[in-house]
Parts: structure tokens; C-alpha cells; sequence
């Protein structure tokens, strides 16, 4: 199968990467984003986020001309939708921004196409769009193919990953996961595995779904371990000694644009069933809310001894280690919350993966940590593990960093 043009809709942490990749198997991309600058830097062989490896790909595939971003699709034989999926009130997730994107390439449809939505959605939101399309154009009925297929990659390792993971692909029928499955097949090393839009829908809720549980686990166990003055890390590192226990690390919360959010398309949904799971968000979002009261508790404590308010330095503002992708992140919350409630107190600010912050002054890590008398470690960042604290500093360690 030899696809034509490729129309991606959504420029962003996925559907760049993605359309560079595509780009770069000699298939015409067409990327489509609402931000004018976001199109004009990536015209330009540039890149408006952080990922390795994504500059060279994105300039290649722009200079060899196998790729070019604008305001508005056009023609193409397939489109893929990469949007956000936001939330309403009460954590009900929005898919406006999908149904958007529909209505925009509803015009040009045509027969024989593949219309593949790639972004995080709940369950249904395939067969909802493929009403929305036949409803507007009843012409195409039974004559265009529609499928589900999510993206399961680690900022930081997504140029790799996009090629070499496995994939699970669902279409609204058989014919539809198959055309889909030759596709992928392109540029797609990792096996492809069919099955229905439903099922890759719930796939890809699941597995975040998943992950935040067990992290909830490690989280509680640090809750615990605070009251019971055992060190989490050692606990930790025992347990795992079993050849059938594998506990993950406990944080300060859960964020990013995946395991912070899509286990509310399920708990949405399926309240009364997914008792688990909604349990594991709420024990995450505590965890958050409790280092930013072990701040507050720890700086009344030096006012009290010191008779003076103290210094902080609050390390990191990303939602993991290592990258510059501030999407729900615990850090930035508990920054935000500390400095609310005394923004009379002399704080610095450390995120090295961004150069500048709308909201905070950042400051380097390494004055940061000269100046600071209390050093609150928020984010794993590798700079953090090579830091030399002075033997006087207060250190709120919620990452595991000096573990």
C-alpha cells in the first residue's frame, strides 16, 4: 500500500514527531496546527518542543520537501488526528477538539480514505465521529475507512519509540483495521496488533489507568513511611527483592498528558465500576497537596528556630525527569501552591529543561542551591543527583533524588 498524502491534524509532542516520521519514509505530510507560529517555525525545519533527536528529523523532512505545516488541511488520502483531549468540569474529558478537527477535513473527503484518530479519547469517540461524518456526508457511507490508533511512547525517546513499539489498532470494522495496519506498516517496525476501535480505545485508557495505580501504591507507601519513620527507598528496594514484587518509585504526584488524566475517561464513564482507579487519582493528587504542606511545615519550623524566614529552592517544575513538558505536573502545582500562601518569601525557581517560565523567575540549580537554607527536591533531573548541598541545609527529598 502507498499512500499519497498524509493529512495530520495537531502539531504537538505526538503529531510533530509523528508527521516527521512519516515524512521521512517518503510519504507527503501535510500537518495542520491552530498556532501560526508553531507553523511558521516548523516551515522554517524548526521545532517549538523538546525532544531528541526531533530537530534533524523535522529539518529533513521539511528541506527534502516531504513536508510543509499550515493553518488549514487540505486533499490527502489519509488523516490523522492528534489533538488534545482536555477536561470539562468534573474531570469529564472534552473531545471537542477532536470533533473540531473532524469538521474541519469533513469537506474533503472522499471515497477510499482513511480517517485515524490517534488521540487519547473515551470509549465510543471513533463511532461517534464516524456518525458525526456519515450524518454530514450520508455520500460516504460504508465507502471511507475509520479506525483508532493510539500512540504508547516515553517523552525524551519518542523518535525511537514511535518505530519500534508494538501498536494496537481498531477499526469501526475489519476492512477499516486493515487498511489501517497497512498504513502503519510504513514506518511502523513494532508488531501491529487489530482489534476493534472500542477495545484500542479502552487499551490505551488502560494502560495509563494501570500505571497510576501502582504509583498510587508507591505514593500511599510513602505516606505510610513518613508517619512510621521507616526510609521509603530502602522499603522499597527490600520489597523489590522478591522475585514476584516490583513496586515503582513514589514522587511528589502524578502528571503529564497521559497517566495524570486518562484514568478519568474511564472513572467518567464507569463510576460505580472503576472504584480502583478513581481511588489511585485521588490518592495521587493528595500526594501533591501533602509535600506542599511538609514545605509549609518545614519553613515554619526554621522561622521558629531561626527567627527568620528561610530561603527555598524548589528543584524542578516538569511533570518526570528530564524533559521540558510542564502538563499537569505535581512540581509545578506544589510551586504554585507554597508561593500563594507566602508570597512574601524568598523562593528560587529551578527547571533546566526550560529556558523561561510565564509565571516564575527561574534560577539555575547551582545558585539555587548556594542561597537556599531549605532545598526541596521536586523532579528527578540528573543535574539534581550531582548537586553539593551544604551539611546546614535543610533537604525535602520527594523524588528519591539523594536515595
Amino acid at each position: 500500500m502507498s499512500q499519497n498524502k498524509v493529512v495530520t491534524i495537531g502539531l504537538g509532542y505526538i503529531g510533530l514527531p509523528t508527521s516527521a516520521l512519516i515524512a521521512n519514509n517518503g510519504i507527503y505530510v501535510h500537518g495542520v496546527d491552530v498556532n501560526k507560529q508553531v507553523v511558521d517555525t516548523i516551515n522554517q525545519g524548526k521545532i517549538h518542543i523538546v525532544e531528541p533527536s526531533l530537530d534533524t528529523a523535522v529539518a529533513k523532512a521539511v528541506f527534502d520537501g516531504y513536508l510543509r505545516a499550515d493553518t488549514k488541511p487540505i486533499e490527502a488520502d489519509v488523516y490523522l488526528v492528534v489533538v488534545p483531549t482536555p477536561f470539562k468540569a468534573k474531570n469529564e474529558p472534552d473531545i471537542s477538539f477532536v470533533q473540531a478537527a473532524t469538521k474541519a477535513i469533513l469537506p474533503l473527503l472522499k471515497n477510499g480514505d482513511l480517517y485515524i484518530i490517534e488521540s487519547t479519547s473515551p470509549v465510543g469517540t471513533t463511532e461517534k465521529m464516524m456518525q458525526y461524518i456519515y450524518s454530514e456526508r450520508p455520500e460516504l457511507e460504508g465507502k471511507i475507512y475509520l479506525a483508532y490508533c493510539p500512540e504508547r511512547v516515553l517523552p525524551g525517546n519518542v523518535m525511537h519509540e514511535l518505530v519500534h513499539n508494538d501498536r494496537v489498532i481498531g477499526g469501526v470494522n475489519e476492512e477499516s483495521t486493515q487498511k489501517s495496519i497497512a498504513f502503519y506498516s510504513q514506518f511502523v517496525k513494532g508488531e501491529l496488533h487489530p482489534t476493534n476501535a472500542r477495545t484500542a480505545e479502552m487499551c490505551k485508557l488502560t494502560e495509563n489507568a494501570s500505571r497510576d495505580v501502582q504509583i498510587a501504591f508507591a505514593n500511599e507507601l510513602s505516606l505510610i513511611c513518613d508517619k512510621a519513620s521507616i526510609n521509603v527507598w530502602e522499603l522499597i528496594e527490600l520489597a523489590n527483592k522478591h522475585p514476584r514484587v516490583n513496586i515503582l518509585q513514589p514522587g511528589c504526584g502524578v502528571g503529564g498528558h497521559c497517566i495524570a488524566v486518562d484514568p478519568y475517561f474511564i472513572v467518567s464513564d464507569y463510576p460505580m465500576e472503576s472504584k480502583i482507579i478513581g481511588m489511585a487519582r485521588e490518592v495521587n493528587n493528595y500526594k501533591s497537596f501533602w509535600c506542599a504542606e511538609k514545605i509549609q511545615n518545614a519553613k515554619l519550623q526554621f522561622e521558629l528556630d531561626n527567627k527568620r524566614k528561610p530561603k527555598v529552592a524548589l528543584m524542578g517544575l516538569a511533570f518526570k525527569p528530564n524533559i521540558d513538558d510542564l502538563r499537569e505536573s505535581p512540581a509545578k502545582y506544589i510551586a504554585q501552591k507554597v508561593l500563594q500562601d507566602d508570597n512574601n518569601g524568598e523562593y528560587f525557581i529551578v527547571e533546566p529543561n526550560i529556558d523561561s517560565h510565564n509565571v516564575f523567575k527561574l534560577t539555575s540549580y547551582k545558585e539555587a542551591v548556594e542561597k537556599a537554607d531549605i532545598v526541596v527536591l521536586l523532579v528527578a533531573h540528573d543535574e539534581f543527583k550531582y548537586m553539593k548541598l551544604k551539611e546546614n541545609q535543610i533537604v525535602l527529598d520527594f523524588c528519591g533524588v539523594l536515595k
